[in-house]
This record gives structure tokens, sequence and C-alpha cells, in this order.
């Protein structure tokens, strides 16, 4: 490997290390619910559509998982009173995800996390770093759904 991709290989390890660590920290310091990384983003993918809520099909599609995994992690949330189900009125077989009010609560502390995190970023860097770093996590993003998408 050339100098360029054993420092890229180490940059990107090392930041997704870091978020990890940073949102491992964030969910400790909420402590009574005991989330773990997969259910804080089920539950940021069921907040992004509010009140209407999403199937449980929908999410787990959207989160690259299997229905039953889904399934039995949308059980422990309403458990925990952060995620609550309902059939859907048009087809009774499918099941709406929406979250509590808690649930609601926790996301919103969730989403500050992340717009902390990149505001911060963002304050060091001048308007032609932040074009090329948007226009290079861009292409990662790319690299990663073509690799994703791949049977």
């Amino acid at each position: 490997m050339d100098a360029f991709c054993e420092n890229l290989n180490e940059l990107l390890v090392n930041a997704f290390r870091s978020v990890l660590k940073l949102e491992e920290q964030m969910l400790r310091s909420m402590g009574t619910f005991n989330l773990s990384i997969g259910e804080m983003h089920l539950l940021e993918v069921v907040g992004k559509d509010g009140d209407t809520g999403r199937t449980v099909s929908e999410t787990a599609k959207e989160l690259a998982l299997t229905v039953p995994t889904v399934t039995v992690a949308a059980n422990k949330l309403e458990k925990k009173g952060l995620l609550c189900k309902t059939r859907a009125m048009d087809d009774g077989r499918a099941v709406i995800l929406t979250l509590s009010e808690v649930g609601r609560k926790i996301d919103r502390i969730h989403q500050r996390f992340h717009e902390n995190m990149v505001k911060n970023i963002a304050n060091g860097i001048d308007e032609a770093e932040k074009a090329a770093l948007l226009h290079a996590m861009g292409k990662l993003n790319l690299f990663f759904d073509r690799k994703l998408s791949k049977p």
C-alpha cells in the first residue's frame, strides 16, 4: 500500500472508531435506557417520519437489516417505552412504528449530538476545505453504496 492509501486507511479507521466511541459515551450518559448504537439508529430512522411512523419493512430496508431483526429490536424498544407499535389501517399485517414521547426526546438528544459534532468540525475549516470535504465524502459514500448493493 502506498503512503496515501496507508494514511487514508488510518484516517478512516480512526474517524469511524472515534464517532462510535462518542456515540457510546452519549448513550451511556442517558443511563437508564441501556441503548445500543443499533437501537439508537433504529429510533433515528423511525423518528424521521414523525407522527406518521413507518412500517417494520420500511425500517428494515433503510437499515439494511432483515424484518425479523427489526421486529426483535422494535419489541425491545417498545418494552423500554421508547417505541410504539400499531397495526396499519389499510393492511392489518403491517406494523407501523412511531416514537413514544420519551423516544422522541432521546432522538432529539441524538440529533443534537450529530449537529454539535459536524458544527465543531465545520468551525475549524474554511469554505474551500468544506467544499472539498463534502465532495470527497460524497465519493466515499458512493463507493460504500456500490459495495453494499452488490449481491
